[in-house]
């Protein structure tokens, strides 16, 4: 759930801090007075794209930041590599950021020069990082990005969640991913016999020859030290020697600093109030000294060594050809080559059966296949089952949300292809889309490529009000839900979105007062010009302003007596009082 939104100099928004709660909370104001730009500034901190347009005229960087309240899961999966995580928690988890007293700080900002950066609490993240992230908090839908039903991929996730197979359809798709490993595995042992021969030698050669280097971890860095040591034995010996005399020779510095520790020691005697300073004497004399001794040791250890150097360089030499058959490049680090090392090992140990193996492949992608067709079918069966249910389902919220005559179905096709493995994905065997006809009569059509953003946003308030319960995204963002409808159907959707907020924390812009009137709480946006400069204010109104505010929406006068008469009577109806 958003608690708190802070957004700086983002289009006409010049600084705006505001406060949520649970609930239902409208945004409302005039025509063009920036009702979508708080919607946009929220979309921007999601992970939307950033650019240098949104950044207020005269500024040079735009910024939000949002606190969110998170609903700990029942459990925290330790996910594996291959896993995905399922909720905000096991993503935080994942990604080894903190969360504390269930809540997590967004922040993202955009330059003119057009850099843009992100954060989850301290953590920086991508905008891939920060929209996968937030994707578990909050869903927009209207004409901003965050729009579900346009995305086709998704509608499997809605009629998975429906049918209630979400936790079968994981475990389908470990089998299946078990699967095309065998697979994989198979065609490597299907490959001509030249062909594998061919490969199994060149393979335990690299074995041979990288055992026989027996290298050590980041050698080739030590040596490479080594040889510049070696390489300028004669400048390093110059420079010590150097540093020496300077130190301890006659009328050197330390020298100096014995003489100064002698007056310093004698004035002291005399007045105690230089002990420190004759302190600090002694210290540095005593450090130059140990200095001067560290580096007498080290002069004496300084040796030439030819035979050496050439054992250095031909050491280095042979990692240079290790690295050249068997890294990415010469300048790679060894670790490539330990990698390659292990993966020659793996080959060779896979390999080494020979057609055995293969047989056995064979045996295991049969059963696997057989074990695969058998869950698919299972989910396909679910998936149409739920299908039939879920069309009459939505076609009945549709009615009443003011789309009468519109039909909404699911398609469930089959993949296409000749073969087990081309006609199932990880998902199954199934390529699920929503279809939707606006027009008694019409053919049922793609719902993503057909329905208006309005349409949309219906079709999405009705899955949400049927998925409240199993949906873990707690906060839904309406936008243009309203278009081309009025009447008993603003009324209707006004008490959807009211039903909805019962679980759910909803915001939803709208021009309609029978919408807002079913709000917990009410948000106005309003333009205001000063000193040549437009910006919109952002505040909640309560109390007579909310009233006067209901009654500018009803007949675009918020002055009238009957106007203000009839916005109170409205609130104390739907919303239970002002």
């Amino acid at each position: 759930m958003l608690e708190e939104l802070t957004v700086k100099d983002f289009a006409l928004i010049e600084s705006d801090y505001l406060e949520f709660t649970k609930g239902f909370t409208v945004l409302s104001g005039e025509t063009g007075a920036g009702k979508s730009i708080l919607i946009g500034a929220l979309s921007f901190l999601l992970g939307g794209k950033a650019e240098v347009s949104q950044i207020r005229a005269g500024k040079n960087e735009a910024s939000v930041s949002g606190v969110f309240c998170i609903k700990p899961p029942a459990k925290i999966r330790q996910l594996k590599d291959d896993e995905e995580a399922e909720n905000a928690y096991e993503w935080l988890e994942s990604h080894g950021i903190q969360i504390e007293n269930n809540r997590v700080l967004l922040r993202r900002f955009i330059r003119d020069t057009g850099k843009s950066g992100a954060w989850i609490n301290d953590t920086p993240v991508t905008r891939t990082d920060l929209a996968q992230f937030s994707s578990f908090l909050v869903d927009i839908h209207g004409q901003h990005e965050h729009q579900s039903l346009m995305k086709v991929p998704e509608h499997r996730k809605f009629l998975d969640s429906r049918a209630g197979i979400v936790a079968e359809v994981d475990e389908f798709k470990k089998v299946f991913a078990l699967l095309v490993e065998k697979r994989r595995l198979f065609a490597e042992y299907s490959m001509s016999e030249s062909e594998r021969l061919k490969k199994f030698e060149m393979m335990s050669f690299a074995i041979q020859e990288i055992s026989e280097a027996k290298l050590k971890k980041d050698e080739d860095v030590t040596l490479e030290e080594e040889e510049s040591r070696l390489i300028s034995f004669e400048k390093i010996y110059s420079d010590v020697e150097e540093i020496n005399n300077l130190l301890s020779s006659e009328s050197a510095i330390i020298d100096l600093l014995k003489k100064a520790r002698r007056s310093s020691s004698h004035l002291c005697e005399m007045d105690k109030s230089v002990s420190k300073l004759d302190e600090r004497i002694e210290s540095a004399f005593y450090e130059l000294s140990d200095i001067s001794d560290e580096f007498e040791s080290y002069k004496r250890s300084l040796v030439f060594d030819p035979a050496r150097l050439q054992q250095v360089q031909d050491r280095l030499s042979l990692i240079f050809n290790l690295k050249k058959k068997y890294a990415s490049s010469v300048n790679a680090p060894l670790s490539e080559v330990f990698k390659y090392f292990e993966e020659a090992q793996a080959y060779v140990q896979e390999n080494s059966d020979g057609n055995n193996k293969k047989d056995i492949l064979a045996q295991e992608i049969k059963q696997l296949e057989k074990e695969v067709l058998q869950r698919a079918t299972v989910i396909s069966n679910k998936r149409k089952a739920a299908a039939q249910v879920l069309g009459p389902e939505v076609d009945s919220i549709l009615k009443n949300l003011g789309m009468v005559g519109t039909k909404f179905g699911v398609s469930i096709k089959e993949k296409e292809g000749s073969e087990l493995v081309q006609k199932c994905g990880p998902y199954g065997i199934d390529d699920v889309e929503f279809l939707i006809s606006a027009n008694p009569g019409s053919p049922l059509m793609p719902l993503a490529k057909i329905a208006s953003g309005g349409e949309l946003s219906r079709v999405m308030l009705a899955l949400k009000t049927i998925f409240a319960q199993s949906d873990s995204v707690e906060t839904l963002i309406f936008d243009e839900i309203d278009t081309g409808i009025g009447g008993e159907v603003a009324v209707a959707v006004g008490s959807h979105l009211r039903k909805l907020a019962q679980n759910r924390q909803i915001f939803c812009i709208t021009h309609l007062a029978s919408i807002a009137v079913y709000a917990d709480n009410q948000i106005k946006i309003e333009k205001a010009v000063s000193g040549g400069i437009t910006s919109s204010n952002v505040h909640e109104v309560r109390g007579e302003e909310r009233v006067t505010e209901i009654a500018r929406m009803l007949s675009g006068d918020s002055d009238t007596s009957q106007s203000l008469e009839h916005a109170r009577t409205l609130l104390n109806k739907y919303s239970g009082g002002i």
